[in-house]
């Protein structure tokens, strides 16, 4: 983890560095969030509705106790692992494409930023058509409009215009959002108790589930819907203020992501489990009793998916766009909103996507833990927490070029992870972090970038 030295402000670095109200790969020097706002915006960032699903897979593999306890050792992992590899990020304000220079390459960096920007889009979408649907029922129920289609252009649009405006604009709409969303977390999930309170009793508590592999591979599904932002950790804590220590920020990740995800994944797993139904949509409206409070968690829905879209899923491929193709971030965003039209998300909503949804998470995590091993082994054990960022700007540098030792432990943690699918995240941390370090340490061909 970082220590003392990484609290402070990093010295000055020689390259054009980013200041407030400007979205660039360059140094962030002004930083905007302090540690309330910090939190605030994770908690706001989290409500991926993919949540839901992953509750509602479990159904029938453990009871009420274990679920809770995977969502929360889920969560402990991910602030831990948010912490390790934020710490670059944090100390020397350096985005994740830049971050990832050091171990991969300049022209390396895009198997990791490819790799991080693919799932991000699909949720992308797949959030944006959840959203629409909440929309969409409002206006049906209210007056009528049926227009599932018109709705989601619109919704894509609105989001494009609220990604465009970069972390300024970002920061106050989840600190805004993220108090409301915890209210009406808590309301739905008392609602969901009373009303399902007896087959919640039969079929979640009255049963023995398992401590075995599915209760660890629980716990991955959950840390799996963050896998993402644990790789790109550094586009977000470059925006947060020095003086923070490691303990401190281990909290603010686990406390900020602890009580959206158990909420929202317990209220999937409930609601699934007593009526089998998985479809986000409808797992809301059975949360509810009458039309007005149907009402306001429909729109609930809609405004959840905002807040988690443009931080974790818009701004990570915006940044791996700038890199590849020296974009503007403006151009980039509006981008990436239109390559999420592209996801067919509406095939995603359906019930039989549930197990679907949960492969597709095992699987990109098999490839994100390796990339994040490799991360960490690079600047803890090859840099020694010590950067010269003034290289990762130098295209004619020692970073040049592509480090295959970085892509081939990489590749190595995927296919070991891939092999053991049900926990891939975990199961790719050790061999890729190991081969990385060995082929850093004996490999002639990746020598040049340990200077």
């Amino acid at each position: 983890m970082a220590n003392a030295q990484d609290l402070a402000a990093p010295p000055e670095i020689g390259v054009q560095s980013k200041n407030i109200g400007e979205e660039s790969l360059a140094p962030q020097q002004t930083r905007i969030m302090g540690r309330t706002s910090y939190l605030l915006a994770w908690m706001g960032g989290c409500v991926s509705i993919g949540t839901f699903t992953m509750g509602s897979s479990i159904v029938g593999t453990l009871n009420l106790l274990q679920a809770t306890l995977a969502i929360a050792i889920g969560c402990l992992v991910i602030g831990v692992a948010l912490t390790i590899n934020g710490a670059a990020g944090y100390k020397y304000g350096i985005p994740f494409m830049v971050q990832a220079r050091s171990a991969f390459g300049f022209t390396g960096t895009r198997f990791p930023g490819i790799v991080r920007a693919l799932p991000a889009i699909v949720w992308y979408g797949f959030q944006s058509w959840i959203g629409a649907g909440a929309l969409n029922a409002v206006t049906a129920t209210m007056f009528g409009f049926d227009n599932l289609v018109a709705w989601f252009i619109i919704f894509q649009l609105l989001q494009i215009g609220l990604s465009v405006l970069g972390f300024q604009g970002i920061k106050w709409l989840e600190n805004i959002g993220a108090v409301f969303i915890l209210c009406s977390l808590i309301y739905m999930f008392v609602s969901v108790i009373n009303r399902f309170g007896a087959e919640i009793t039969a079929n979640l508590v009255n049963v023995e589930g398992t401590w075995g592999l599915p209760f660890w591979g629980a716990t991955m599904l959950f840390l799996g819907i963050y896998s993402t932002m644990i790789l790109n950790v550094s586009d977000y804590s470059r925006e947060h203020m020095h003086g923070s220590p490691p303990s401190l920020l281990v909290t603010i990740y686990s406390m900020s992501i602890l009580p959206v995800t158990l909420f929202m994944g317990l209220i999937g797993l409930m609601v699934s489990g007593a009526t089998g139904v998985t479809d986000p949509i409808q797992v809301f409206a059975n949360a509810v009793d009458n039309k007005p409070l149907l009402i306001v968690t429909l729109l609930f829905i809609a405004f959840a998916q905002v807040t988690t879209n443009v931080l974790n899923n818009v701004i990570p491929p915006t940044y791996v766009l700038m890199d590849i193709f020296k974009l503007p971030f403006k151009l980039s965003t509006v981008i990436v909103g239109f390559l999420a039209f592209a996801t067919f998300p509406w095939e995603l909503v359906k019930d039989e996507s549930a197990a679907g949804l949960q492969i597709f998470v095992q699987t990109y995590s098999a490839f994100l833990g390796p990339i994040f091993a490799v991360m960490v082994v690079d600047y803890y054990l090859v840099r020694k927490r010590t950067l010269d960022v003034t290289k990762f700007y130098d295209e004619a540098g020692p970073y040049r070029g592509v480090n295959w030792a970085a892509i081939i432990a990489s590749l190595i943690g995927a296919v070991v992870a891939l092999t053991f699918s049900a926990v891939s995240w975990y199961a790719s941390l050790i061999p890729a972090g190991l081969i990385y370090w060995l082929l850093m340490q004996y490999w002639g061909p990746a020598q040049r970038f340990r200077a």
